[in-house]
């Protein structure tokens, strides 16, 4: 499996982090007099994206959507502690290095991202880590996949974007690379997982 590399996302896939992003939320509307439907924005977030949420949410009230981005960030770094590793992951992060897979990170979270992988022992499985503030059009813009298939010389029948959103499998399509998932879709390309574990099963049978 030389060839073979994974780009990984983060939250909802590796990092069991959307408690401490949902509360992270909570104070910053709190902090701008917003109402907060926790299970409205996690239905939100989960189909589109926090970005996307903050946009729409001061588009709405007139407000700033950088300073938003701001006490949303600065809310969400003091919550660290607060996310732990999705089941599996060690497992699978450290089966992949064994068996010579070149590993990725491509995330819409910041620079906290760092702090965090360091924090859980985990930022030398991966050769380079992609954040927010690393300058790419955000997914399913093919941008920073393309990035990597070119830096890397990766090949692209054998690299995976693995993910647990819609906006997850189009960054792979628009991309043309594999899919791996949580959510069921029929998508040519994707194939859907229900825990990280049975990433291991299926690229032992491939």
């Amino acid at each position: 499996m030389q060839e073979t590399a994974f780009i990984w996302d983060l939250d909802g896939t590796l990092l069991d982090s959307y408690e401490a992003i949902l509360s992270g939320i909570e104070e910053t509307y709190a902090q701008f007099s917003i109402p907060f439907d926790k299970e409205k924005v996690r239905a939100f977030i989960l189909k589109y994206s926090v970005q996307d949420l903050l946009v729409q949410v001061a588009e709405e009230r007139g407000l700033d959507v950088d300073k938003l981005n701001q006490v949303r960030a600065h809310s969400l770094a003091e919550k660290n502690a607060q996310v732990i590793l999705m089941p599996g992951a060690l497992e699978v992060l450290s089966w992949a290095k064994q068996q010579g897979i070149q590993q990725f990170v491509y995330t819409h979270k910041g620079d906290n991202t760092l702090t965090i992988l360091k924090d859980l022992g985990l930022i030398h499985y991966f050769t380079e880590i992609l954040t927010s503030q690393s300058g790419f059009a955000r997914k399913p813009s093919p941008e920073a996949a393309i990035y990597l298939l070119d830096k890397y010389y990766l090949d692209i029948d054998q690299t995976y974007y693995i993910g647990d959103r819609l906006l997850d499998i189009e960054f792979a399509q628009n991309s043309g690379i594999k899919s791996l998932n949580f959510l069921s879709c029929t998508e040519e390309g994707n194939q859907q997982i229900r825990a990280l574990e049975d990433i291991i099963t299926l690229l032992n049978d491939q």
